[in-house]
């Protein structure tokens, strides 16, 4: 009998292979002296749907909501079998299991749900990584944990796959019904996460159209002292500024200038304080996304990709599915061997290594802030930059630099504030002299700009304004979410509730989804067409719109499912109890239903039926957004019926354009060797229908395609055409 480890995918099971020598190679494992290395395809089950339960649920109706099973089916993904069936033979002449899956409730649910599946009743252990380079693979082997001790992670990340269906199948149904009974086509598309983050986007959205910017005017004084010049913006009294201090009278503003001209003055007030500033913490997933959004545009599925390869191919980077940015003190000794790992990786960074100081101990190594992962940072081994892909090696080099800067001294800053009195008016200059630079020589600033360098100044020291100007401005809007402000507003959703309470309960606990999901969430809305890319903005479309009015606030309230996920963080936690989690989950679902079908039956039935959201100009009946091999495009919901199409534009059907599909008649049907009535160039030419089921048959199109898509049958009024009067 053998020891069995379950890993999460080859690549992963291959590593911990070679470590454990098992080199002998077969069909889906991998094995040595009393050792089986196997491994899954991500998850190999999944949920079952709901005409799996009753094949009458394949109709969707009111009547059969709410879906709520008693007992849950997982059905095995047709790609999945085989492997399933090597785990099964695997598991068979094994002694013990060890779970070698990610390190995460999701890594541990794609486990247990197979071992459940297989129905194994041995003995569980978990291998807990955080790298996958061998000397962490060494470490984390000697430290094998009871299988009790992670159990709960998986009754976490059952109870939120569960709660995920409950209200994914049923209030998609609920909605997508009503929608369809009030006139509109297509699926509404309802997720417990990614619903309140599309309420994020859409609130945005309509707070800066619905924004009316106001005039402000800034005075800004040029003063001479003795060391050198200066600027300094003038401080309004309250009976010319709004609540925010800006001046809102022009002429207060420009009067003052006028008389202000070639006076003097005093310096009133001079202060300098010493600011010293703790290196960043090392990064974590949402961070990291964050940071490479902003400089590069970089999308956070593709830095997530990047990541996971960074982990699972390059060995370069420790585990990046992480939300925390602090280090174990137990790791800190691990330090000379990291740093010179970078340093034979780039000799170009030999200058920075050189100068950190590996006893130096920053705030990041603190125990009792590090979670289930600690934060991302380099490994030990020696990396090739010149295998790595561009966005790989942007994100090793962020992810190397923040861990690198946790052994230089902090950033050392004087900051002076001075008040200068012009006819006893006051005016406001800041300046900032860096006197120690410290981590910044490695990492930079994000900062946009410095306070700039004030010249020497005393306190009572007089000055001369010699020059006066009045800037006009206007208040700005909120800036549109990108994809990394998106993720930072997800993770940090207490900053968007308004109770206080409320918000210290959300400060540090929770947030919408997790760092292993807000990438395929966004992607989520990117596929369903309720959000669009605008350059680096991301902007809500109508049909987005259309179904956060349409929702009850506690389907798009944010808190919502962020204290959904603290709940499910307890589970994970051993704290909480998992079947009262979904019952709760349970009965706001049946909750929800009821309420709207009641609202719906409540409604006045009216004569005419509601206006699609995009009617068919062919037919009337809804457009659907579908995705084709070119990309995205509107296509009638009456398909196959009619074959109207319409291309995307803006996630709006764009101008009409010759129909594509074989079989839809062109509206203006004209006989062959005319000219071609759509794009007036070509002449019209008879042809066969090579392929479909339609093949053999004539149709009459444009001699200018595939330029020129124009296509009608040849059917009456174009029979006693020869071939050779068009070809």
């Amino acid at each position: 009998m053998s020891r069995l480890y379950l890993c999460e995918k080859p690549s992963q099971g291959r590593d911990i292979a070679r470590v454990l020598g098992a080199s002998s190679q077969s069909k889906g494992y991998l094995s040595g002296t009393g050792v089986i290395v196997t491994w899954c395809f991500g998850h190999l089950l999944e949920m079952a749907p709901p005409e799996a339960y009753d094949p009458a649920l394949k109709r969707w109706s009111l009547q059969s909501l709410p879906i709520i099973p008693e007992r849950w089916r997982f059905e095995v993904k047709p790609k999945s079998a085989a492997q399933l069936k090597v785990i099964k033979g695997c598991l068979a002449h094994a002694s013990e299991v060890v779970i070698a899956t990610d390190a995460d409730r999701e890594g541990e649910s794609i486990a247990r749900e197979v071992l459940e599946r297989l129905r194994w009743r041995g003995s569980v252990l978990r291998l807990w990584l955080s790298a996958l380079d061998e000397a962490s693979i060494r470490k984390a082997l000697a430290q094998l944990r009871p299988g009790a001790h992670t159990e709960a992670l998986y009754q976490a990340g059952r109870s939120r796959a569960q709660a995920d269906w409950l209200v994914g199948m049923n209030l998609t149904r609920l909605y997508t019904v009503l929608g369809r009974g009030a006139g509109e086509g297509g699926v509404r598309s309802v997720g417990r996460v990614q619903t309140p983050t599309l309420r994020l986007v859409v609130d945005r959205d309509r707070e800066i159209e619905a924004f009316v910017p106001k005039p402000y005017w800034d005075l800004l004084a040029e003063l001479e002292a003795k060391g050198g010049r200066f600027r300094a913006r003038w401080q309004p009294p309250e009976q010319f500024t709004d609540a925010e201090g800006r001046c809102i009278q022009e002429a207060a503003a420009r009067g003052l200038a006028q008389r202000l001209a070639g006076s003097s003055g005093r310096i009133l007030e001079l202060e300098t304080k010493r600011v010293k500033e703790a290196p960043p913490l090392p990064l974590d997933l949402s961070t990291l996304q964050r940071i490479a959004n902003k400089r590069w545009g970089t999308g956070a599925q593709v830095v997530l990709n990047a990541a996971q390869a960074l982990y699972e191919t390059y060995k370069a980077t420790t585990y990046p599915r992480t939300d925390c940015r602090y280090l174990p003190e137990s790791q800190h000794g691990e330090a000379p061997a990291v740093l010179a790992a970078l340093r034979r990786s780039d000799p170009e960074l030999a200058a920075a290594v050189d100068g950190a100081d590996a006893t130096v101990r920053s705030k990041c190594w603190n125990e009792r802030k590090v979670t289930a992962h600690h934060a991302i940072i380099p490994t030990s081994a020696t990396v090739d930059l010149s295998r790595l892909p561009e966005t790989e090696r942007q994100l090793y080099d962020l992810i190397r630099r923040h861990y690198l800067v946790q052994f230089y001294p902090d950033l050392v800053t004087d900051r002076t504030r001075v008040v200068v009195d012009l006819a006893q008016e006051r005016f406001l200059a800041n300046g900032s002299v860096v006197r120690a630079i410290g981590w910044r020589s490695v990492l930079g600033s994000e900062r946009a700009e410095d306070e700039p360098v004030l010249p020497a100044l005393a306190q009572g020291e007089p000055v001369a304004a010699r020059n006066l100007w009045v800037e006009a401005k206007q208040t700005r809007p909120p800036p549109r979410y990108t994809e990394g402000t998106l993720i930072a507003a997800m993770k940090d959703v207490g900053r968007q509730v308004s109770d206080a309470k409320l918000r210290r309960l959300l400060k540090e606990t929770a947030g919408i989804g997790t760092e292993a999901t807000r990438a395929s969430i966004l992607e989520t809305l990117f596929k369903r067409g309720y959000l669009r890319r605008q350059k680096r903005q991301l902007v809500s479309t109508e049909e987005g719109r259309a179904l956060v009015d349409i929702l009850p606030p506690a389907v798009q309230d944010p808190t919502t499912t962020a204290l959904w996920e603290q709940a499910l963080e307890a589970i994970a936690q051993g704290g909480g109890q998992a079947d009262a989690f979904l019952a709760r989950q349970a009965e706001w679902v049946r909750q929800v239903v009821a309420q709207a079908g009641a609202a719906a039956k409540a409604q006045p039935k009216t004569s005419q039926p509601a206006q699609p959201l995009h009617p068919c100009p062919e037919c009337g009946q809804p457009m659907q957004r579908r995705k084709g091999k070119r990309g995205w495009f509107w296509g009638c919901s009456a398909y196959p019926d009619c074959r109207a199409t319409r291309p995307d534009k803006g996630g709006k059907p764009g101008e009409q354009r010759p129909p594509r599909a074989a079989g839809h008649a062109s509206p203006s049907t004209a006989a062959a060797g005319s000219p071609c009535p759509t794009c007036g160039q070509g002449k019209l030419v008879l042809r066969t229908l090579q392929k479909g089921r339609d093949a053999g048959r004539e149709f009459i199109g444009c001699s200018c395609f595939p330029k020129c898509r124009h296509f009608a049958w040849n059917d009456a009024a174009s029979s006693g055409v020869k071939r050779s009067d068009v070809l």
